[in-house]
């Protein structure tokens, strides 16, 4: 959001609470085909030959209604080949590109921000078509065995499949999202045992795979280069027991001149499970210029940084230099209006890749069971702290106590939220503002020096045990 300063625009928060026509219907066809997928295709149901069924007639205007119609038709018999749940994983993937581009839309009208007018390039062929057949194979067993009827057999039959794959840099994607699948996968093995079981998310990650599986889908698009100044608006730190990623979000302004757009630069590192906190920021500290640029509140001048067409920067050192100080907010409140949104990715079309970077301004804040929620311009926007990593400053409380928010606008279980990056509140009578990438490129924070501390010494200590190891 925006605020209404000479210098920006005001935001429609209303336009976010409007129904989208169709939203409900197109979501309900795919839970009802996840559904489906849960209890395995081999010998369908008549309850799942209709969730497939009605999967296809939620498609039947458009150009995969033959093809999904006729795999809708083989499964309902039991008869489904590779091809025909390929098709079914293409419609379900269409059917929640669709929801994106509505929600999208929707956010746009909210916000008045124009989009880029570049379009992402159709991907290439692949040249390693066997091992893409041989993940199809895999991806189609689960499938007919269904989440509940998974084992450790079933699984397994990616180990060997996920190795080949890794070998070979083109497939690195399709690779790394079967591993993590199966892996995901065999320690929720037997399926027939577990008492809760993600319908969506498997579903997604299934259905994202097979359609991965088709010749060329999982090529990168082509890489052009960015020079000119990046303004960061804050950091959104993504955390796994093995991996680590701080994306940061930022205003890029070229140097030609042409007009300012958002991007994305991310940076990752493998991690150990015993590594949390602060301590995340020290496995990220090779990419120095980046995370310095978030906590110390600067630009960073690039000099023909490799991005993606879809706002991506391919973060390298050599290619960025740091720039004068750089207030988050003040390029919330006067470049972010007018910067152009970056395009979407075919198949990262999905009401769960959304987020996008507002400024909030002037609201009211109400907690109570339910959690915080902002009352901007009498219309309530959920805030999601849950999002807040214990990696920095920010906390649920000074969000609660804030007067001004620079957030990610996301949409889950069927409406919008914001999930904090940075707050201006005051603190001891005088206004601060908290980052949660505050401790990005290290601090003076005595919290953060005490979780920096801790950090170090768990650090040390496994690269002593490695070492040993090696020596070995």
């Amino acid at each position: 959001m925006v605020p209404a300063d000479p210098g920006g625009g005001v935001m429609r928060a209303d336009r976010l609470a409007d129904p989208t026509d169709g939203l409900d219907e197109a979501l309900a066809a795919v839970d009802a085909f996840d559904r489906a997928l849960t209890d395995g295709l081999l010998r369908p149901r008549p309850d799942q030959a209709s969730a497939v069924t009605g999967l296809a007639h939620a498609v039947a205007g458009s150009p995969l209604a033959a093809r999904v119609a006729e795999a809708a038709e083989k499964t309902a018999a039991g008869a489904a080949g590779e091809e025909h749940l390929v098709s079914l994983a293409a419609a379900r993937t269409a059917l929640l590109g669709s929801v994106h581009d509505a929600l999208t839309a929707r956010v746009e009208e909210a916000t008045g921000r124009p989009r880029g007018g570049e379009s992402v390039p159709e991907p290439g062929e692949s040249r390693s078509v066997n091992l893409l057949t041989a993940a199809r194979s895999w991806l189609a067993d689960l499938a007919r065995h269904g989440w509940r009827g998974i084992d450790h057999e079933v699984v397994s039959g990616a180990a060997p499949i996920v190795s080949a794959m890794l070998m070979d840099p083109a497939l690195r994607r399709p690779a790394t999202l079967l591993d993590g699948f199966a892996a995901e996968l065999a320690a929720s093995c037997p399926g027939s045992a577990l008492e809760r079981i993600p319908v969506r998310r498997w579903a997604d990650l299934w259905s994202r795979a097979m359609v991965l599986t088709l010749p060329g889908a999982a090529s990168v698009s082509p890489v052009g280069t960015a020079t000119g100044r990046l303004l960061p608006l804050g950091v959104d730190l993504h955390e796994h027991p093995t991996a680590v990623q701080a994306q940061v979000h930022a205003v890029f302004e070229p140097a030609d001149g042409s007009a300012p757009r958002l991007v994305r630069a991310s940076v990752s590192a493998p991690k150990p499970d015993t590594v949390v906190g602060a301590g995340l920021w020290q496995l990220l500290r090779p990419h120095m210029s980046l995370l310095a640029a978030v906590g110390e509140g600067r630009a960073a001048e690039l000099s023909g940084m490799p991005v993606t067409a879809e706002g991506d920067l391919i973060w390298s050192e050599e290619h960025a230099r740091p720039g004068k100080p750089a207030d988050a907010f003040a390029t919330a409140r006067v470049a972010l209006p007018a910067a152009t949104a970056p395009v979407t990715a075919p198949l990262d079309r999905h009401p769960a890749s959304i987020a996008v970077p507002v400024f909030l301004e002037g609201y009211a804040v109400r907690k109570d069971d339910d959690g915080l929620t902002f009352t901007v311009a009498g219309h309530p926007l959920a805030v999601d702290t849950d999002r807040v990593p214990a990696a920095g400053p920010l906390t649920p409380e000074a969000v609660a106590a804030s007067g001004a928010c620079i957030g990610l606008l996301r949409w889950d279980a069927g409406a919008f939220s914001v999930q904090p990056l940075a707050v201006e509140t005051t603190v001891r009578k005088k206004p601060v503002a908290i980052h949660a990438g505050g401790w990005a490129g290290g601090t003076a924070d005595k919290a953060g020096i005490r979780a920096e501390k801790a950090a170090t010494d768990a650090v040390a200590v496994l690269r002593e045990r490695a070492g040993r190891l090696l020596r070995k």
